[in-house]
């Protein structure tokens, strides 16, 4: 089958309406920059997920570190997306500018050089993200064990997919299918979307990146939600393994366990964070589970967004009071979350001809 037969068959499709729920933000980007929706029956919605660690990242994390980095002889070291994410009171760039030390690194393997090259200061490094980046701090760890770091700890917000995808389903009735993150199930693996498939009778495909990749894993979930068989189909296999990336996993074992954690945005969901394991909380640094009442700001639809209920566009602050300058809901705050995506994309769609 040619991919502008998949494009004509999606763009003809005229049964009931299908929700579709894609939970990576780079999923996200690619839909908008290949004008995947133009290509597509508007009876075939993609939704946004909780696809950015940033973005459901606890307000009172980011306040730790702020407190971290305006002490004397301490830094913070963090990726750059997490700079604006607000706390309670501030951001890490607010920190910086009234005087906290704030370093901003592109591998966490940096953060261990940092700390041997400079051991009269203390540092905490910001490990956020999900499964994709978690072997990498489990190496940071391991690198800290075998030059003896003192001065470096890690703040953890690890988030994990397959919890926050149960509650979804559990949750929200009206999403039909999945499409399932490429980066996470790298390290993952196809199989750990086959119990959400088996017991919520739902199509969970793991697609890759590029426009074809894509087009071709919602033709996938179209043909499951016609025969009524619901199941994992892995159709990025070049780099997506059944089992995973298993030294990536064997590393998380090695080092972190499960625990209950806050989304922003959600709230708690069980079993759905990496923390540090007891043997080495010797480099934890005050991570906790954030059991916190939050209140979305007035008139924000952060939580309808991030559960699949509304796009960006229902929210009546995105684009007016709510930009990437300015952000107001936690959707908005990094470039992968839904909202600062849709931002910057919506509108510049255009039709791309794989036919050419």
């Amino acid at each position: 089958m040619t991919i502008q037969e998949v494009i004509d068959e999606l763009k003809n499709y005229d049964g009931k309406p299908v929700k579709i729920m894609e939970v990576c933000g780079t999923h996200t980007s690619s839909i908008f920059k290949n004008g995947i929706r133009s290509m597509i029956s508007p009876d075939i919605q993609l939704i946004s997920g909780p696809g950015c660690p940033v973005c459901v990242t606890s307000p009172s994390y980011i306040d730790r570190l702020t407190d971290f980095s305006l002490k004397k002889d301490h830094c913070v070291l963090t990726f750059g997306d997490m700079m604006k994410v607000k706390g309670s009171s501030m951001s890490l760039t607010e920190a910086k500018a009234a005087g906290g030390n704030v370093k901003i690194l592109y591998s966490p393997l940096m953060a261990a050089k940092e700390a041997w090259e400079h051991k009269n200061i203390q540092y905490l490094f910001a490990a956020v993200g999900f499964e994709t980046t978690a072997p990498i701090y489990a190496l940071m760890i391991n690198e800290m064990q075998q030059k003896k770091i003192t001065n470096l700890k890690l703040l953890t917000s690890i988030k994990t997919i397959v919890p926050a995808l149960s509650y979804i389903c559990e949750k929200e009735k009206n999403i039909d299918a999945f499409l399932s993150p490429g980066h996470v199930s790298v390290t993952t693996g196809a199989e750990s979307y086959r119990e959400l498939a088996e017991t919520y009778q739902k199509p969970f495909v793991i697609a890759g990146f590029e426009g074809e990749l894509i087009l071709a894993a919602v033709y996938e979930i179209m043909r499951q939600l016609k025969s009524g068989h619901f199941k994992v189909k892995n159709m990025y296999a070049k780099v997506v393994r059944e089992k995973g990336n298993e030294r990536g996993r064997a590393l998380l074992q090695q080092y972190f366990e499960q625990r209950d954690d806050f989304w922003r945005g959600i709230g708690i969901i069980k079993n759905s964070a990496l923390t540090l394991k007891k043997e080495y909380e010797i480099y934890d640094g005050g991570s906790c589970m954030y059991e916190e009442q939050e209140e979305m700001p007035k008139g924000c639809k952060c939580t309808d967004i991030i559960l699949g209920r509304k796009t960006p566009f229902e929210c009546p602050l995105f684009k007016t009071v709510c930009t990437p300058l300015h952000a107001v809901g936690p959707c908005m705050v990094s470039s992968e979350g839904a909202c600062g995506i849709w931002y910057e994309y919506s509108g510049k769609e255009s039709y791309i001809n794989y036919e050419n």
